[in-house]
C-alpha cells in the first residue's frame, strides 16, 4: 500500500514538473539576450507599402535608439506574415513566391553581398564579394532554393542567367540579407529579401526593404555580427499586441517610427 502511494506521489510530481516547465517555455518567449541590435520597422497596416526604419542597441536589458528614423519601402501589395525568429507560427496567410508582399515578423540578419571588394569605411560584418559566378536561387522546385549558390561562370548551367546577382544594377550594389524563410527554406515559401537601394522614394518591392542609398550604408556601417542583429517588420497593430512578449522596444521607444 505504502508503495503504491509512493508510487503515485512520484507520477503526480513528475506530471506537476512537467507542467511547470509547459508554462515556464510557453511564457519564457522573447529575443535572446545575446540579440544587442534591432531594426526595426512599422508599417501603418497590412497592405501598407512604405513605412520608416530605425536602428536600435540593447544595453542592460534596455533597448534605446541608435539614429533617426528614415524612410523605406516595402511589397507592392503591403506585408505578410513570414518565416523567421518569429511570424512562422502565426496563424493566416503566409508569404509565397511572387506575391509582391515583403515578410512581417522578426528574423536574423545574413551575409552582406556587395559589387565592391571591400565594405564602406568603418564597417565590420560578414560580406561577399558577388562576382560572375554567384546566384541567388528562387525556383521553387529546386534544391538549393533560396540559397546563394556558386557555379563556373565559363560553363553556367540554363538556369543561370535568370538567377545571377551580378547584373550591374545600382539598387544590388549593396544586398543586406534579411533571413527570411531560410533556417530551412520552404518551398515557394518567398525568397531573395534582402535590405537593398531603392529605384526611387515611390518604387515599391517585390518583398525586400528598400532605401536611400545612404541611409543603408549607415545601416551597413551600424551592424555587428557579435551583437546578432534582427530585423522586426510588423503592422502597426501586431507590434502593439507583440512587442512586450517578442521583447522588441516599447511603442513609446520606437515612436519615430509609429505611423
Amino acid at each position: 500500500m505504502m508503495r503504491n502511494r509512493f508510487h503515485a506521489s512520484k507520477r503526480a510530481f513528475g506530471w506537476f514538473f512537467a507542467f511547470i516547465l509547459f508554462v515556464g517555455s510557453a511564457f519564457a518567449g522573447g529575443l535572446d539576450s545575446s540579440v544587442q541590435q534591432m531594426i526595426v520597422s512599422i508599417a501603418p497596416d497590412w497592405n501598407a507599402s512604405t513605412g520608416k526604419l530605425q536602428f536600435f542597441e540593447r544595453t542592460n536589458g534596455e533597448w534605446k535608439a541608435a539614429g533617426p528614423a528614415i524612410p523605406v519601402l516595402y511589397g507592392k501589395n503591403g506585408l505578410v506574415w513570414g518565416r523567421g525568429v518569429f511570424g512562422t507560427d502565426e496563424p493566416g496567410t503566409h508569404k509565397q513566391e511572387h506575391d509582391g508582399r515583403a515578410p512581417a515578423g522578426v528574423f536574423k540578419i545574413g551575409t552582406i553581398y556587395t559589387y565592391d571588394s571591400a565594405l564602406p569605411s568603418g564597417a565590420k560584418y560578414p560580406f561577399h564579394t558577388v562576382g560572375a559566378g554567384d546566384a541567388w536561387i528562387d525556383d521553387v522546385n529546386s534544391p538549393d532554393y533560396n540559397k546563394h549558390v556558386t557555379v563556373d561562370p565559363a560553363n553556367p548551367p540554363p538556369w543561370f542567367e535568370k538567377e545571377k546577382m551580378r547584373h550591374g544594377d545600382f539598387a544590388y550594389h549593396w544586398l543586406v540579407e534579411i533571413r527570411h524563410n531560410s533556417d530551412p527554406p520552404v518551398a515557394n515559401g518567398g525568397s531573395a529579401i534582402f535590405f537593398h537601394i531603392r529605384r526611387g522614394p515611390a518604387r515599391k518591392t517585390a518583398g525586400c526593404t528598400t532605401m536611400a542609398e545612404d541611409d543603408l550604408v549607415k545601416l551597413i556601417r551600424w551592424l555587428r555580427a557579435d551583437k546578432h542583429p534582427h530585423y522586426a517588420l510588423l503592422p502597426r497593430s501586431e507590434y502593439e499586441a507583440k512587442w512586450k512578449a517578442w521583447g522588441l522596444p516599447s511603442p513609446q521607444e520606437a515612436s519615430a517610427v509609429m505611423p
